[in-house]
Parts: structure tokens; sequence; C-alpha cells
């Protein structure tokens, strides 16, 4: 108990007992490769290479099966791109716990406690293992996560407590018994979501692909009775069939979606939020109200002693020496360090004496209460806000005057206060005298000011919710040109909830002087109008942010908080919450995007395929031209997971009767292109079958590809070109494809440069059709 575990014990015992984590089953790479073999797009397309080899097309069994492969092996890598970042993302999410060993204490993480480590828990922190009591200073614990009980249990020495549990009140002392798998209830484990629910985007795209499904299978279907009265052979007519449905059907909509989102936690990750609930990611692409603490996000969270008032014939050296004194020493908590900063700035001398109580501060008591024991025999210490210590203290008129004059005055210059006052020789805190006043300096952020103005220009809400004071609120306020009234805790006790509508919350800058409850109602009334956003970093915003449609913990939040969050911050600052909200809205613009061609993109196969194979009784392309066509498309598809969009400037919002127009319309103009494309070759050029086969194939690559900087933007796609991802992808698999057409190799019959180069230009100009039909789309939208 003295002195903990020795380093050396301590590697012993993790090296018996293992890691303090439950251990996770990661799949081996034969296993994620055995899991694609049997996925429906995989046993496609092996039963039509399979078909291929039955009829005797021994090159197209091999090719399909090669083609397979490599499709399976690129998609295999970037899952596991994806899903090594998101293990370091993990990493950064590793609770951190203070451990006594070698006779000092010292923060490890938490996978490294072994039992017999002796653990020391303050408000807000995860009981990292099982373990018993053996300090507890007005202690209680919230067992929720494992119980289902809300209220909090009060823990004495000796008590169990449970992994998975935190300390809601109080400091705690544990010696750890059991670690790891052999917990009770198992470890809470801090991890990025992987099993998510489907967002509505998803939800309503997995819609339209269902229709193209049964559009696809009612055009088999129709096709394959036409082809039967023409008495096509049936296993060669299968194969078509089989490959239509592999090119026409999204498929790989899942897979591809699952890896847009992740990839786009990465980004996120690279502007300091990291995304636990990856469903929330469609709620915060929608926000529209931020609930902001002050603390951390619109300051900088470098907390200073500004300035000393003394009262009562005290020096300005033993006010900071009491408050010192009545600190809990955390250097964990600003505040601490601060006034421990200036002890020893100022070189207080301090005097030896044993703590033998200590209640924390919270958001209820607002004071600490320490009671200390010299050689003069005991004290107590109350410190913390000035309204809540003046009222145990005993005035003289003129004092209190004063007293309230300088709170005020601090206050209205944006400084935070906490008086201290102590009573001799009794435990009470009642007629105690005051000793002095601290004035707190937390500077305002530099861009503060600019993203407030830049999340309002782009149709988010922005109020501060705060426990300071009303005039320290409106200091703030006008600093940030946050306009609206100051709604303080007295205004708010007396508002008819019933009443409150959404201009109520337009209208109001800041809240200030709130409590949990407070706060929590704030939310909860505030999502009856808006998608809204909460961060906070203690206990106390644990309500509120669990509340929020995207609850946001900031960097120095205690554990709970963000073992609750959606967003866990690992920089201070609104800015990289302004970020997130960017970088989440960028991550449905590319959804949106691949939506939009994948759907264009199937229709206009299953149409063109279908009307020309029952006016002229045959397929315009190859079975094997078909999957390569499919599969080709792959590449730029994966690709869309890295493209750069245009940054929205109002919240997203799913407009499902738009997007399904705008890909028909795409869909539409590419049938009319094909067609009349195959018109002119047909009837008018008379090529034969073999050179329309190779050109069509051609035609559809070159076409379907350049589609996608028309859909990739709203705006004209010259003057805002994809990312270079992208750009390479297509053009990679353009150039194979003219290659492939030039060479012959798999075409039916090569075809001149020449031929090539036509239908190049062919493919852009209709390009720009598309375009047009874009512009008309968006127009008749706006009217």
């Amino acid at each position: 108990m003295e002195s903990g575990l020795s380093t050396l014990e301590a590697q012993h015992r993790l090296n018996r007992f293992g890691p303090n984590e439950i251990p996770v089953k990661h799949d081996s790479f034969f296993i994620k490769l055995a899991r694609k073999l049997v996925s429906p797009i995989s046993l496609m397309l092996l039963a039509a290479a399979w078909l291929s080899l039955f009829i005797g097309k021994v090159f197209d069994f091999y090719f399909i099966i090669v083609l397979l492969l490599i499709n399976m092996l690129i998609a295999l890598w970037q899952e596991n791109k994806a899903d090594s970042a998101i293990k370091k993302l993990n990493d950064n999410l590793a609770q951190k716990n203070q451990v006594l060993r070698e006779g000092r204490w010292q923060v490890i993480d938490s996978r490294y406690l072994v039992p017999g480590d002796i653990v020391r828990l303050a408000g807000g922190e995860v009981v990292p293992a099982d373990g018993q009591v053996v300090e507890a200073k007005h202690v209680s614990v919230n067992e929720s996560v494992l119980t289902g009980e809300s209220l909090p249990k009060e823990k004495t020495a000796n008590a169990t407590v449970y992994s998975g549990s935190f300390i809601a009140a109080g400091i705690a002392v544990i010696k750890i018994t059991t670690t790891g798998k052999n917990t009770n209830f198992g470890k809470t484990v801090f991890s990025v979501e992987r099993i998510r629910k489907k967002s509505l985007l998803e939800k309503d795209v997995l819609d339209i692909s269902k229709f193209l499904t049964v559009l696809s299978l009612v055009a088999v279907a129709a096709l394959s009775v036409v082809f039967l009265v023409q008495r096509a052979p049936f296993l060669e007519l299968l194969t078509l069939d089989l490959s239509l449905v592999i090119a026409g059907i999204p498929i790989s909509l899942p897979t591809v979606m699952t890896l847009i989102i992740e990839f786009g936690v990465l980004a996120l990750a690279k502007k300091n939020a990291l995304v636990r609930r990856l469903s929330a990611l469609e709620d915060l692409a929608n926000v529209n109200y931020l609930l902001t603490d002050k603390t951390g996000t619109l300051t900088k969270n470098l907390i200073t002693v500004q300035d000393i008032y003394a009262y009562n014939n005290f020096t300005h050296n033993e006010v900071v020496l009491y408050a010192n004194l009545a600190t809990a020493k955390n250097d964990q908590d600003v505040i601490d360090v601060a006034i421990s900063n200036k002890a020893k700035e100022i070189q207080v001398e301090m005097p030896r004496s044993t703590v033998i109580d200590f209640i924390p501060a919270d958001s209820v008591r607002k004071r600490s209460t320490t009671l200390v024991k010299d050689e003069t025999g005991e004290t107590v210490l109350s410190l913390g806000a000035p309204q809540v210590v003046a009222g145990l203290c005993r005035f003289d008129q003129t004092t209190k005057a004063k007293f309230e004059r300088e709170v005020e005055t601090l206050a209205k210059n944006g400084y935070r206060s906490l008086a201290i006052a102590r009573r001799l020789g009794n435990k009470q805190e009642r007629d105690m005298e005051l000793i002095g006043l601290i004035a707190l300096s937390d500077t305002l952020r530099e861009d503060a000011k600019a993203v407030v103005g830049f999340l309002k220009d782009n149709g988010i809400g922005v109020t501060m919710v705060t426990g300071d004071n009303r005039a320290i609120t409106t200091h703030i306020t006008q600093k940030l040109s946050l306009d609206g009234q100051v709604v303080a805790k007295d205004a708010l006790d007396r508002l008819d909830w019933s009443k409150v509508q959404k201009d109520y919350y337009y209208q109001t800058s800041a809240f200030a002087e709130i409590l949990p409850e407070d706060k929590l109602k704030l939310v909860q009334k505030a999502k009856e109008f808006f998608i809204v956003a909460a961060n906070g970093d203690g206990i106390n915003d644990l309500p509120a942010v669990k509340a929020a449609n995207v609850g946001i913990a900031i960097k120095n939040a205690v554990t709970a908080l963000k073992a609750a969050a959606d967003i866990v911050l690992l920089s201070n600052g609104i800015s990289v919450i302004r970020d997130a909200i960017i970088e989440s809205r960028k991550i449905f613009a590319r959804l949106y995007t691949y939506s939009l061609y994948r759907i264009s993109e199937s229709f206009r196969l299953i149409i063109t395929i279908s009307v020309l194979g029952i006016i002229y009784r045959i397929y315009p392309l190859t079975p094997l031209q078909i999957i390569m066509v499919a599969l080709l498309n792959d590449i730029p598809i994966i690709s869309l997971a890295f493209d750069k969009v245009k940054i929205v400037t109002r919240p997203a919002r799913i407009n499902a009767k738009k997007r399904f127009a705008l890909s028909s319309l795409y869909g539409l103009t590419g049938i009319g292109n094909s067609l009349v494309l195959f018109l002119i070759i047909r009837n008018v050029l008379h090529l034969n079958w073999d050179v329309i086969q190779t050109i069509y194939f051609l035609k559809l690559t070159v076409s379907g590809h350049l589609l996608i900087y028309v859909a990739h933007t709203r705006q004209r796609w010259w003057r805002f070109l994809p990312s270079r991802e992208v750009i390479w992808a297509t053009s990679l698999t353009q150039l194979t494809a003219s290659l492939l057409a030039l060479t012959g190799f798999l075409m039916p019959v090569a075809v001149p440069f020449g031929t090539i180069l036509l239908v190049w230009i062919w493919a852009f100009l209709w390009m720009q059709v598309s375009e047009l039909a874009k512009v008309a789309a968006d127009k008749w939208w706006a009217d």
C-alpha cells in the first residue's frame, strides 16, 4: 500500500496474467478471402466462369477467375488499410490511469495494469479492472453499464468495484484483483464501432438498389424468353444472363459504402476527431445547432492565476497557501495545476499538515471541502464559487460590499474567481472566515470568433452553455460577436418549456450558471427543432452529451464521457468541431456521388442491352465483355472514397426524389447515347457484329467513367475536377479499355486507332449532354 508493486514484479505479473484487455478475435487473411469467395458477386462470377468452361471457352474461364482474384485482392488490400488505421485510432482512445509503483504515482496505459496494482480514481474515471476499495472519500460509483441501475451506489473501504463502472463522485483508491478476460463483467472497450446501424442515406440507396435488382431480373427474364423462342443454346444464354445480372445489380454497394465511410473516418482523425459511433456521421453531417462548452472549446483551457485579493488581514501568500491546501493536488485538473504553479512562483512555503478528509467539488456543491490537521489543530477549508463560499462566511457590511464589488468587476472583465475560507477547530462549514479571492484567467482562442462566424454562415446555430455567472458569460459573448440574449439559471427556472419554440434558441447567445440537469433539458428541447451537437469535458456533462444527436468529448474529458461520446476530440478548440462537421459532409457527398453514378450506370446498362436484345435478338456484348465492364467499374468506384468534394454550405439533406430523378436522367442520356450510336454503326455504316461489340465495350467504359466527372459536382465539371486518385483511376481503366480494343485482346476483333479516337470524341460529346441535363435538373428543382 505504501509503495505499490515494483517494476520487476509488475512485469512478472503482466507475463503471467496477460494484458488488461478483452482479446479481440481477428480474422486471418485466408478467412477474409474465403468470405469474399462466397459473396454473391463472387459466386455469380464463378458460375459464369464454369459455364464458360462447360461450353468450351477455356480462355474465358481462366480470365474470369484471374479478374475475380484481382478484384478481391484490391478490395482486401483497401479493407486491410482501413482496419489497420482504425486499430491505430483505437490506440488513441486507450484509457490511462494513475498507479502506485516503486513508491510513486505514475500514469500508465490501463492495458498494463496487473492484479495487486494500487490505482487512484477520481470522478468521471472508468474503473479499469475488478478491484477492492482500500480508500474512499465520499465515493459513489455508477454501475449502470453493468447492472442497468441508473443511480450511483456509495462505496466504502473493502467494497468491490467492477470493470466498466465509473466513479460518479469522490476519490477512490482501489487494489486490482482481476484483469482482462478474468473480470466478472468484462472490460468496457473504448473502440471505433464496427457494427453500425444503417444511415438514412444508405437505406435509401439500398432501396433503389432493390429496384435495380428487380429491373435486372425482369430484363433477364424477358430476354431469356425472347432468345429461347429463337432457340439460342441454353448454356450460352445462361452465361449471358448471369453476366448481365453481375453488371446490372450493384452487389458491391455495402462494401464500397463501408470503405467510403471508413476512409472518411481516417480523414476526420487527421483533423483530430475520432469517431466512435460510425452511424453518428450522418447526424454530424446534418448538425444545424451546436450547444458548446466554454472551457477548452472557446477558450484555451490554460488556466492561470491572474490576480489575488486578500481579506481579513491575510496576505496574498496566505491566500495561495490555503487555496493550495484545499486542492486535490490532481495534475490532471487545470485549476489545481494553476494554483500549485502560483504557489511555486511566489515561493509559498507549505506547512507540515495532514489531509484528514477531502470532498471534491461538483456541479451541485460548487466547492471543495478539505479538513487538514497540523500542530495547531484541525482546520476546515472551503474553496469554490464566490457566491457559495460567501454563504458560509460571516461578514461585516463593508467587507461584504467590497467582496461583491470585486467579484462583479472580475466577472465583467472575463475572469473567473474562486473564494477560499477557513474555520479553525471545527469541522462544520458555517461562520467561516473569508481568506481571499483568486482571479483565474483562461484566454479566448484566437480562432474562436472566426470559427463561430463560419459555423453560422454554414447553417449551424451556436449557443454557449456554461456554469460561469452572467457577467463573465456576457463578456465572452461580446468578444465572440454572438448576438442574442444571455439567459441565466434563474430565468431558465421560470421558463415554461412547453411554450419554447425554435426562435428562443436562435435569440439566445449563451446560457449562464447552468447545472447538468439544465443542460440536459436544453439539449432535449432543442432536439425537437434541430439536429443537435453538444460537447463537454466533465462527468456533469454526461447526461447532455448522451442525449444529443451527436455527443462530443473534448480533449481533456473524463474517460466516462469519452466512453459515452460519439466523437472524441484529440485537440482543443471549436475549430476541431468545425472541421469534423465539414469532413462528415464531405463523406456523405462522396456517398451521394457514388449512388448517382452506380444507379445511373446500372440503369443504362440494363435498359440498353434489353432494348437491343429484344429488337435485334442478340446481345451487343459478349459475356466476358459484360463482366469486364463491371469489374473495370470497381477501380474508379473505390477511388471515390478519396474524391474531393465541394464544401456544402448548409447541413446535408437527403432529397431522394431529386437523386433518383437525376440518376434516371443520366441513365436515360446514356441509353440515348448507346441507341443512337448503335443505329449509326449498324444501319448507316453497316459494320459487322464483331466490330460493333468491340466498339460498344469501349464506348460503355469510356462514357461511364466520364460520367463521374459530371456527377461528382453541382458545378460545371471542368470547374471542379475530381481528385488525383479518381483521375488516375478513370484514366487507367479508360486506357486499358482502349488498348484492349486496339489490340483485339479479349475482344471479338481489333479496331483501328481512328475508330477508337471517334469513340472517345463521341463519348466526350455525350458527356456534355449529361452536363446539360444536370444543369436543367438543377434549375428545375430550384424553381
